[in-house]
């Protein structure tokens, strides 16, 4: 409860803000709520005053009681409210200040600011923020000089306030003027003529400051107001030369603790400003005060201080990497900024473990970016002498990185939390991208660099070498090699001697040689020789549970593109896959791609033969699942053993291998073409129906079962295409009694790739036309049972409706199929709030509307209720629908006035006819105006979305709105 606030329960006096009319019931019903909203444990209660509050704030009544709240008898939670409702009112609602108000409500708010300048700090910044707010609404025309005026106000003596208090209070107001300038809703030409009033107000800031800066008697706490007062007006590109005794300035308060981290603030801000740049001559006297604090920085890293160091870093990075090009083109001064590039390289190498022992080398990282692509953008005479320059700091820059790279001691990372090994991994991962990127500058010579410095250190039999050290050299390699073409460095094949030399004694360190060999997988696809040497210590890793993510990864990327030269090694990858009980679910799915792989390239016999060494456990343990009662547990066997299928299913294709082989630069065909007979993935599959059929028996109702059934087949449809052909005819069969039983999406989906690829085939057209009529049939009595429960079967049916369209409208040619029906299905899902179902709606109505001239029933329809659909667009477009479909709905009445014109007309004008729709806000004239708009336009599609989406914003009153223009 509030000191001296009678207890009294706000829900009992009032509900809504529209009972509190008279201004002193309003004054006391805000005091209620506050309390509530404060002390009240209730959440409901808590809500309910917070919204109370929040009308309150906007009301009329709000510009009486909120002086009342802001009376010195209140606590600072009620005066708080009262100067939040004075902002909100001086912000929002401008227009509603007559013009002869202004000076009494600026008089108000400087004595107000007077008064509170020695009170709750809180109070006196939103106090300061609404004069601020004042201050934006009426300048340059009706308060010119406005910040002159504050200065002088504050300056003056009186009011019983003391000068320090009076000063701060002066410097909280300067400090958040152009902050509200930011966030400010002025308009834009408003925010240009502020902005340049505020820019010629700043001769009255700067001498102000630099006052206080350098007297010796200003308090730490002015100074500190004084720094963070730098630092906001910097933001409005006020000039660096303008500012530069300031920021000379910052850079004498930065031995100060107590000011460093304000001081900090403003340099960076003052010089990352976009403008900065043109300052050539202020930018190269910062350059020494830059490098005057390496002394600095050196013993806040001997001393552990990682805010110093972090604080110092961010001042060399900002100068750095704001303005690499101008101050590299200051040739006559290279030496200094080869010295700050010296610092920043410091500051990268910083002792200690990222992110335990230091913070700061992270911030460096985008710098050394910046410069490489401002030296490699230079034209090649200069760049040729830049490079000469910083070539070698790169090369230092490659030492640097990958020593920061390395893992602390094992005991060291094991008392690391895991919040701080993640933070390490990504630090890592960010390391990696820059090396990638270094590569770009550096070359071969890199790779050299590392291979050489790699060999050393396994071939030194003396000198012991941690494990650390080789893993980031190896990191190194991995970080070139995942994303730039090694296929052509002479140093691969020497690195890939030397891996099997490597002391594999740490689980980080196999991991990294795991997922080396991965990068170098294409390279191996060229040179199957290598194989041998690396291909035994993945199987080895395969069977460690610690490296089950790089080892699974990395077989996956030999088994893909080294498929061809695999089939030696075929059975014992098999073997190996098969008693890796211990991975995880992802890890088995990503194994099963990568024997799909590896299976395509065989002979088909050789494919059958291991196809059923791998699946027959799986399949015996389906069949023993089938058996028992369904139960939550044996429910995630099945969808795990049907998932292992899918995704070996989709990576196993062996059509492939007479395209790839046809290559003039692929090597030679190493397997016979397949010959003819049934795929294996159908004859395995014809082997499983019956099996699969059981499952779908008793698990029917689940979503999740039924999906990875159909996951099944839908993936060796993609993968297989025409080559699924044998088994169309029972899928299609087993596909409608699953649908007529239980709808589900899952069955529409796999309906529709069964369309897209066999529709057009007159062998497999009996079952695909009998599957689709069926499935059609079955969601129309859903539509009239009604639809809403179902969106997401509603958005597959739509996109089957369309796949049917676009690969064989004949299908809509049957007596069977009632046309009519599925066009009054259309309408009423473009009305769904569901995003994605009005797309594929809309996608369904832009397939069938070009087909009114050679598929008659469609052409019946729409001629009959081709109104119905104008009338369900044009109300998404008033305001029934997200504006982020405006496209889709666009296209609609573009395929309407391309295909149906005469039809359009008519009913546009029907349609537009009635008062208030599409929507209230619309007059007849603009109506009649978009009619006509979109009517002209038969060929421009992306003038009838602009046309739309403007519309649209009429018809939603938001034409002209900042929140439209942001959209």
């Amino acid at each position: 409860m509030f000191p001296g606030e009678k207890r009294c329960s706000f829900l009992k006096v009032t509900n809504s803000f529209q009972q509190a009319s008279a201004q002193r019931t309003a004054f006391v019903y805000s005091q209620l709520a506050l309390h509530q909203l404060y002390y009240d444990p209730n959440i409901e209660n808590k809500n309910l005053a917070q919204k109370w509050l929040m009308q309150a704030q906007v009301s009329p009544q709000a510009w009486q009681f909120c002086w009342a709240l802001l009376s010195p008898d209140k606590v600072p939670e009620i005066q708080y409210f009262g100067a939040s409702a004075l902002h909100t009112k001086i912000s929002r609602y401008w227009s509603d200040i007559p013009t002869d108000q202004y000076e009494s409500l600026k008089s108000q708010l400087f004595s107000q600011i007077a008064c509170f300048s020695s009170g709750s700090k809180m109070v006196l910044t939103r106090l300061c923020v609404a004069l601020a707010s004042l201050a934006l609404n009426t300048m340059p025309e009706a308060w010119p000089g406005a910040v002159a005026e504050m200065v002088r106000v504050f300056q003056e003596e009186g009011g019983g306030v003391d000068g320090r208090a009076r000063c701060l209070a002066l410097l909280e107001l300067l400090t958040v003027l152009p902050e509200e300038f930011q966030t400010s809703r002025l308009p834009q030409y408003r925010k240009g003529q502020v902005r340049g009033a505020l820019g010629r107000e700043w001769g009255s800031v700067c001498p102000l400051l630099q006052q206080l800066l350098r007297r010796t008697d200003s308090p730490g706490a002015v100074k500190a107001r004084v720094l963070r007062c730098l630092s906001s007006w910097v933001l409005l590109d006020v000039p660096l030369s303008e500012s530069e005794g300031l920021v000379h300035d910052c850079f004498s308060a930065l031995p100060d603790p107590e000011l460093f981290d304000t001081a900090v603030e403003a340099i960076v801000n003052a010089i990352s400003q976009p403008d900065s740049q043109r300052y050539v001559n202020t930018l190269l006297k910062l350059v020494p005060q830059v490098l005057a604090l390496q002394e600095q920085l050196r013993e806040a890293v001997q001393n552990g201080d990682m805010e110093t160091c972090h604080g110092i870093c961010r001042i060399a990075v900002t100068l750095g990497e704001n303005h690499s090009r101008t101050l590299l083109e200051q040739v006559d001064h290279w030496q200094s900024f080869l010295a700050l590039v010296n610092m920043i390289m410091f500051c990268t190498g910083i002792p200690g473990h990222y992110p335990v022992n230091e913070t700061t080398s992270s911030l460096t990282l985008t710098f050394w970016y910046t410069l490489q692509d401002e030296i490699m953008s230079f034209e090649s005479d200069k760049q040729a002498v830049y490079l000469q320059v910083y070539r070698p700091v790169y090369f230092q820059l490659v030492d640097v990185l990958l020593h920061k790279a390395q893992f602390p001691s094992d005991q060291e990372y094991a008392s690391w939390s895991s919040d701080e090994k993640e933070q390490f991994r990504i630090y890592r991962v960010d390391i990696s991208d820059t090396l990638m990127y270094v590569y770009e500058m550096l070359g071969a010579e890199l790779l050299s660099n590392l291979y050489d410095k790699l060999g050393r250190l396994l071939t030194n039999a003396e000198q012991p070498t941690s494990w650390q050290h080789t893993e980031a050299l190896l990191y190194g390699f991995q970080s070139i090699a995942e994303t730039i073409d090694v296929n052509y460095s002479d140093v691969i094949p020497g690195l890939i001697g030397l891996i099997p030399r490597i002391n594999i004694n740490n689980v980080q360190l196999a991991d990294t040689v795991m997922f080396t060999i991965g990068a170098l997988a294409e390279w191996l696809a060229d040179h199957p020789v290598m194989l041998s040497s690396v291909l035994p210590l993945v199987l080895q890793a395969l069977g460690n549970p610690d490296l089950s993510v790089s080892s699974v990864s990395t077989l996956k990327k030999i088994c893909r593109e080294c498929k061809y030269d695999l089939p030696p090694y075929a059975t014992n990858i098999v073997a190996v896959s098969q008693v890796c009980g211990h991975l995880y679910t992802s890890q088995c799915m990503w194994l099963m791609q990568a024997l799909g792989f590896l299976l395509s390239a065989l002979p088909v016999e050789d494919i059958l033969r291991n196809l059923h060494s791998l699946i027959t456990p799986y399949i015996q343990q389906l069949e023993k699942l089938a058996d028992e009662t369904p139960n939550p547990s044996n429910k995630l066997a099945i969808i795990h053993i049907l998932g292992l299928l899918s995704n070996l299913f989709t990576t196993l294709d062996i059509s492939k291998q007479d395209d790839e082989s046809a290559d003039s630069s692929a090597p030679p065909v190493k397997t016979a073409p397949p010959p003819p007979g049934p795929n294996p993935v159908v004859v395995v599959l014809q082997q499983v129906f019956a099996l699969i059929q059981t499952v779908l028996s008793k698990w029917l109702n689940d979503s999740q079962v039924v999906e990875a059934v159909c996951a099944i087949f839908e993936k060796s449809v993609k993968t297989l295409l025409h080559d699924f052909a044998p088994m169309v005819s029972q899928l299609s069969e087993m596909l409608g009694q699953m649908y007529g039983t239980i709808p589900q999406a899952s069955a529409l989906d796999l309906t529709r790739q069964m369309v897209h690829i066999f529709a057009s085939e007159t062998d497999h057209f009996p079952p695909i036309k009998a599957l689709f009529e069926l499935v059609t049939s079955v969601t129309l009595s859903i539509f009239q049972q009604g639809p809403r429960d179902h969106p997401d079967i509603v958005d597959s049916f739509m996109q089957l409706q369309a796949q049917a369209l676009k690969r064989k409208p004949d299908l809509f040619l049957s007596e069977s199929l009632d046309v009519k029906a599925v066009f009054h299905c259309g309408v009423l899902s473009l009305k769904f709030p569901e995003a994605p179902t009005v797309k594929s709606t809309c996608l369904f109505f832009t397939e069938l509307l070009p087909h009114c001239s050679d598929v008659p029933p469609l052409a019946r329809v729409v001629q009959e209720d081709g109104k119905l659909l104008v009338q369900a667009v044009l109300e998404g477009i008033g305001g029934g629908a997200s504006r982020s479909l405006m496209d889709q709905f666009a296209e609609v009445l573009f395929c309407l006035n391309k295909h149906c014109f005469s039809l359009l007309t008519v009913w546009l004008k029907e349609a537009l006819q009635p008062p208030g729709f599409p929507s209230s806000r619309v007059t007849a004239e603009q109506k009649d105006n978009f009619s006509q708009q979109i009517l002209r336009e038969r060929v421009n599609k992306r003038r009838v979305k602009d046309i739309v989406k403007e519309f649209t914003l009429l018809c939603r009153g938001l034409h002209g709105t900042e929140y439209a223009a942001e959209y």
